[in-house]
């Protein structure tokens, strides 16, 4: 079982985006109408997880709204145990996409007083845990933040497998200084660090540094440019990305972490132990299957990650 803790939200996707333009008129200032996408970074990785394969579980606050009632939905299509998702009154999270003449997504939040920030940790997880992925907003909003990271923390002193994907979102942090700090604090408690090269150039620091904090192994992405990997026992390697019209990068990273921890299952490697043991050959196998799941997100509206057919 592999447990993905984190928010689950509703982008809000331009219809242009969707592959029909939008004719403006006078009342809306030539705006684009919005299409309501089941989104969040974790939400997403975890419905990549269940459409490869994997058991997953989410664990996560979610509101009774109908936005609620429909990303529990989209779990449950996707094979992804929700036992773990406590509910709320308060309204599901938004956040509003623009979508670059490249492909590229920005978003902007609506989150005070939103279901997924008044998550509490639960006491015990569920049975038969071998990993947990952190990350995005979870991380950053409070009082949620707090009661995530000590999830991440019980778990690795647990010895259970973590994986974090910081996927910052500058616009939702009011003090960088402190939040570097802060991921900083979690690397100890870090398996495996996956981020952007975007993410990496906002944090500072060097894939070596953080190794020697804590992640047994660090992976950037960089965009359609591929993946780079860096290992605490001196594994340096870079595959390609996989050409692809892009037609959105939403849901691209999350889908990487999915097929990474996903592969990384596949060859019984959800250990420090594992990861030692992949060599370059083990760890180009899953580099290049999570640049070709990417680049299948990549190649259609919103986060909609491949299935397992589709990669076979």
């Amino acid at each position: 079982m592999i447990v993905v803790a984190g928010e689950a939200l509703i982008d809000l996707v331009p219809q242009g985006a969707d592959g029909g333009p939008h004719e403006g008129g006078a009342g809306d200032a030539g705006l684009p109408a919005l299409a309501p996408r089941l989104g969040g970074g974790p939400y997403n990785t975890a419905v990549a997880l269940g459409r490869l394969g994997s058991p997953v579980a989410f664990c996560s606050r979610v509101s009774r709204d109908a936005f609620g009632e429909a990303l529990l939905d989209g779990l449950r299509a996707a094979g992804v145990d929700v036992t773990p998702v406590r509910r709320g009154p308060e309204p599901t999270t938004l956040a509003v996409a623009s979508i670059g003449a490249d492909g590229s997504a920005g978003y902007s939040f609506y989150v005070e007083g939103t279901a997924d920030r008044l998550f509490e940790a639960p006491d015990r997880l569920p049975d038969g845990v071998r990993a947990m992925s952190f990350g995005t907003c979870s991380l950053v909003l409070e009082p949620g933040a707090s009661a995530y990271e000590e999830l991440m923390r019980r778990a690795a002193a647990d010895g259970v497998f973590t994986a974090l994907d910081p996927n910052v979102r500058a616009g939702l942090i009011p003090d960088p200084d402190a939040y570097r700090a802060r991921f900083k604090s979690w690397l100890p408690s870090v398996s495996l660090l996956k981020l952007s090269q975007e993410d990496a150039d906002w944090l500072g620091g060097t894939p070596h540094e953080w190794l020697a904090s804590g992640p047994a192994a660090v992976v950037v992405t960089h965009g359609g440019d591929g993946l780079s990997l860096y290992t605490r026992d001196g594994t340096e390697l870079r595959v390609p990305g996989e050409k692809v019209d892009v037609v959105d990068t939403i849901g691209a990273g999350d889908t990487v972490n999915a097929a990474l921890l996903h592969g990384l299952c596949a060859r019984d490697a959800l250990s420090p132990r594992g990861l030692a043991g992949l060599g370059a050959e083990g760890w180009t196998g899953v580099l290049r299957f999570a640049a070709r799941a990417a680049a299948l997100t990549c190649s259609r509206a919103g986060a909609e990650p491949p299935y397992a057919t589709e990669l076979a």
